[in-house]
């Protein structure tokens, strides 16, 4: 009897031939299936690159809406769940390829020329942002102060991949492009912090949320770590002439990477310690200390950069479901046309009041500011993480990325050449 209910290895059966158990079947199905469909995506995405600029839609905009017609929301070719420990671990992932990557830059962008309008828009746009959209989510739905406020988190930063022509014509002003592409790579950073203590202190079965407690713990051991792992780095990895001009270049990207795992390894191996922030604040030490590894990687790892974000906007449109999205009704589509319509517009007319800049500038870009690949992910791990209300909050979240990938990829190109037509009239 024992022998009949002996269980052989999986490379046992398939060695021999015999049939493999109906779960292990089902989940190599499952994942050959991705991998077809990522690879798919992927090819016929790098042959529409040539007509991005001039379609309606950004390949990343493309990648959503083909995961969720091959996903939850049609055809079902792609079963990923939400709340699965695939899915969030994608997004820690994404997260820390984003974060390492927006962190190396900010020492070469802030010392660029006009830093103060993105300043202005990180300091003051970014936290009316959120605060309209968290009163809009409290008045127009049942959710609580808290849980509005986190929605108004995830809804702050903004993205540039969505409004690719604008940041990347050279027609456009500089100042502009400049500004919209500093703010959008600084903002993901910044409101790491709220959204994860927000999501701490409505993390079910967690405990009573202690303020001080998350600051010393999550911030204060992340901010260590993250400070120790980019300090040790920059001096571990020889400079001038020597071992350094050994090193090839792709080796330097990956030492560059590799200390982003390590700083998050490093901070989750501390009491409550947050990776996330550890890998923002170990980019920022790297790339400041070594602008020489920090070139490296922006050369070498952009394709790695690019994976990653389409994988997540493909991943992300999977889970989406139009009942899901409209959970809240006319409520939900009201709140997202107020983070949209109203609190990006409001905020940034306070942010840049009394500014060199014209109303039109002001104008377009309060209109650029897109939700896309930190409010999916940031989202994702909400979700992840068992907060009360996640589900509701990541429908209000997603619903407002699906919007804005519409709006803001349908008027990428025509609003950049008409600012671009704009400008070459004023300077003629």
């Amino acid at each position: 009897m024992a022998a009949a209910n002996l269980q052989l290895p999986v490379p046992v059966l398939a060695a021999a031939n015999l049939p493999l158990p109906a779960p292990v079947v089902a989940a190599a199905s499952h994942f050959d299936v991705s991998l077809l469909v990522l690879g798919g995506l992927l090819i016929a995405g790098a042959l529409w690159s040539g007509h991005a600029r001039s379609s309606l839609l950004p390949l990343p905009a493309m990648f959503v809406l083909a995961g969720f017609v091959l996903g939850q929301g049609a055809l079902k070719v792609l079963s990923f769940h939400a709340r699965s420990g695939f899915v969030g671990d994608l997004a820690i992932v994404a997260l820390i390829v984003i974060l390492f990557r927006d962190g190396l830059e900010v020492e070469g962008e802030m010392l660029q020329s006009h830093w103060h309008l993105p300043l202005r828009k990180l300091v003051l746009a970014m936290p009316i942002t959120a605060a309209v959209v968290a009163v809009a989510a409290h008045t127009l739905t049942s959710l609580s102060w808290t849980e509005s406020l986190l929605l108004g988190a995830l809804l702050s930063p903004t993205d540039p991949v969505l409004s690719s022509s604008v940041v990347t014509n050279p027609r456009v002003p500089r100042l502009v492009r400049h500004s919209l592409n500093l703010e959008s790579g600084l903002n993901d950073g910044l409101a790491l912090p709220a959204v994860l203590a927000l999501s701490a202190a409505l993390a079910v079965g967690g405990g009573p949320f202690v303020w001080w407690r998350f600051v010393l713990e999550d911030i204060g051991f992340g901010f260590a770590a993250g400070l120790l792992v980019g300090f040790t780095a920059a001096r571990v990895m020889p400079v001038g002439r020597g071992l350094e001009t050994s090193v090839p270049d792709h080796q330097k990207s990956l030492y560059a990477l590799g200390s982003a795992l390590t700083a998050y390894g490093l901070a989750v191996l501390a009491p409550h310690g947050n990776g996330l922030i550890a890998v923002y604040v170990a980019a920022i030490t790297l790339g400041i200390r070594r602008p020489d590894l920090r070139a490296q990687f922006a050369r070498q790892a952009a394709d790695l950069v690019e994976l990653v974000k389409l994988g997540i906007f493909a991943v992300f449109g999977s889970v989406l479901s139009v009942h899901a999205l409209l959970g809240d009704g006319w409520a939900a589509v009201a709140v997202v046309a107020v983070a949209l319509l109203v609190a990006r517009p409001a905020a940034v007319a306070v942010a840049l009041a009394r500014t060199a800049t014209d109303l039109a500038t002001r104008g377009f870009m309060a209109w650029f500011g897109p939700k896309g690949v930190a409010t999916m992910t940031f989202s994702l791990l909400v979700l992840s993480k068992n907060v009360r209300a996640g589900a509701r909050i990541f429908d209000l979240a997603a619903l407002a990325v699906v919007s804005s990938v519409i709006l803001h990829g349908l008027s990428d190109v025509p609003g950049s050449e008409w600012l671009a037509r704009r400008s070459e009239r004023e300077s003629a």
